[in-house]
């Protein structure tokens, strides 16, 4: 009898143990965690296998973006609280995977190619640890274009299916433009915001990425479906502000473009107002919406997508409209660093500056000589949902600046510190900007617009261009502008010792018949071709 206790014991103790170990291990706010992370770049590991585990559905690899791990998929975000991506593919039965790419070590992001060629090596593993099976791919932001460079140009497209990317710049971002321009080298070189992540997100180098990869005989083996937002996050945020930025540049998700979310050949399944860059990877959000194109690994039978398409994706030329001037240098310690811009319409305004260190006091001055205090003042957090991490941001929102002459001043306690201003105008007549993300040498060209209609013509127009290389130095020769007409100006960019990304930072000058003058900036990357 004593012996048979002992044995029904022991029996509880196993069963026990059996049902602790296949748990699944949940955070403290209810979302599910895998059983096991490691955080070391080229790791991989798999997440708990549901219990409604459905064989016929392939595994899901998630791919995080710039400056993220893999807790990305079911840690906190910087917003919206705790990610459950990974818990809803765990209910719907699927065997999911995390990765970790070169971001994950903490020391910055690196290019594409680089992560992709990781990539490629992992997905080799995973698919072997399957058997052999395809895979599908939930990527958001810089993971779209670390994937297809390890599918395209790591010949990883064999143990994938599908890839589904979430707010990612398949075109580039304007504000990593923004952090390589001609007046915010200071300040990004003080962040150590100039790494190769942000380099390759440039719209010129993507331009370059874009023509190498959409022409690749790889680009058609797997097949791609694409998803946007509109909503630029949390009032007074980080990311908003990154967003009144890129609101130039058209509608975004606070740090990319709807625009530069699209693939020539991918189906683009949905563009949501109410996405930021943040919540659209949120499973809750989106996963019941992007489910159904999981289910299979098959490239055949879906409407839209051309596997003979094999036509040559050309570099189109970019027209953007700008109101804004922008301005950037080093801050001097313990006095008050002064900079002007003009405001020649009553029109909203949103202004904004970006430093090195928080100890930064800042006013703004009217041509009437008022005075005005920052509205907002916020850090900008090291994650994938800011640039200029580590920077402090202070804006100034106004409905209709009084127009004339006015000033910002700033004071910083900081030994070494910079800043970053933009001034963004609700005009009626932006200067617009046509040039090409990927051009020859011989074709280095742009035209601006400097739209008339109700106004006089200036006295003068002037412009002032810094053609910068990736290392931030200029290129001493000057580029040639002529008039074309009456509103059309015509310029070519000067020859670049190779070929490469370049900055091009335009100050366009107008002086007035009253005397007053109006400088508002250009700001591009193109990649030049020798």
């Amino acid at each position: 009898m004593k012996r048979n206790v002992i044995k029904y014991v022991v029996f509880l103790v196993l069963i026990l143990t059996i049902l602790i170990i296949a748990k699944p291990n949940f955070s403290s706010a209810g979302k599910l965690k895998p059983p096991s992370e490691t955080f070391n770049p080229g790791d991989w590991f798999l997440g708990s296998t549901p219990p409604n585990l459905d064989t016929n559905k392939p595994p899901i690899v998630f791919v995080q973006g710039k400056n993220g791990n893999s807790a990305s998929w079911y840690g906190e975000t910087e917003y919206h609280g705790v990610n459950d991506m990974y818990t809803k593919a765990y209910e719907a039965g699927y065997q999911t995977v995390f990765v970790q790419l070169y971001d994950s070590a903490g020391n910055g992001s690196v290019s594409q190619y680089a992560n992709g060629r990781l990539l490629a090596q992992m997905l080799a593993e995973i698919s072997n640890h399957f058997g052999g099976e395809k895979v599908n791919i939930i990527a958001h932001s810089k993971g779209g274009p670390d994937t297809q460079a390890a599918l395209v140009h790591f010949g990883a497209h064999q143990y994938v299916g599908r890839v589904i990317t979430l707010a990612s710049p398949h075109h580039g971002s304007n504000l990593a433009d923004l952090a390589y321009s001609w007046y915010a080298g200071w300040l990004g070189s003080l962040l150590g915001q100039k790494d190769e992540g942000t380099y390759s997100l440039q719209v010129g180098k993507m331009a370059e990425f874009r023509s190498v990869t959409d022409n690749h005989a790889n680009s058609r083996k797997n097949m791609y479906f694409t998803v946007a937002g509109m909503n630029r996050g949390p009032v007074l945020s980080a990311l908003s502000m990154g967003g009144q930025y890129l609101s130039s540049y058209g509608d975004n998700d606070g740090l990319v473009n709807v625009w530069s979310t699209k693939i020539p050949y991918a189906s683009h399944l949905f563009t949501d107002p109410n996405y930021d860059h943040d919540n659209i990877r949120l499973g809750s959000a989106v996963f019941s919406r992007i489910e159904p194109y999981l289910r299979s690994t098959s490239i055949a039978g879906i409407p839209g997508l051309n596997l003979n398409n094999k036509e040559n994706v050309e570099d189109d030329v970019i027209t953007t409209a700008l109101s804004q001037t922008v301005l950037g240098d080093v801050l001097q310690q313990n006095v008050w660093n002064e900079q002007s811009f003009h405001v020649n319409e009553a029109a909203p305004s949103d202004i904004t500056i970006y430093t090195a260190s928080n100890d930064v006091e800042v006013e703004l001055i009217s041509p009437s000589n008022k005075k005005y205090t920052p509205s907002l003042k916020v850090q900008s957090a090291k994650n994938q949902t800011s640039f200029f991490n580590g920077a402090t941001i202070q804006t100034f929102n106004g409905n209709k600046l009084e127009i004339g002459d006015w000033r910002v001043r700033m004071k910083t306690k900081s030994p070494k510190d910079a800043f970053l201003f933009t001034a963004q105008f609700n005009e009626k007549n932006p200067i617009t900007l046509s040039m090409a993300g990927k051009v020859k040498q011989k074709d280095a060209k742009f035209i601006i617009k400097n739209p008339m209609n109700d106004k006089k013509r200036p006295i003068s127009t002037t412009f002032l261009v810094h053609l910068i290389d990736e290392s931030g130095k200029e290129i001493s020769e000057k580029s040639t502008i002529q008039e074309m007409d009456t509103e059309n100006f015509s310029g070519s960019l000067p020859e670049v010792p190779k070929s490469g990304v370049y900055n091009v930072t335009i100050d366009v000058k107008e002086k007035s018949v009253n005397g007053t003058e109006r400088t508002r900036t250009l700001i591009r990357s193109v990649y030049i071709e020798k």
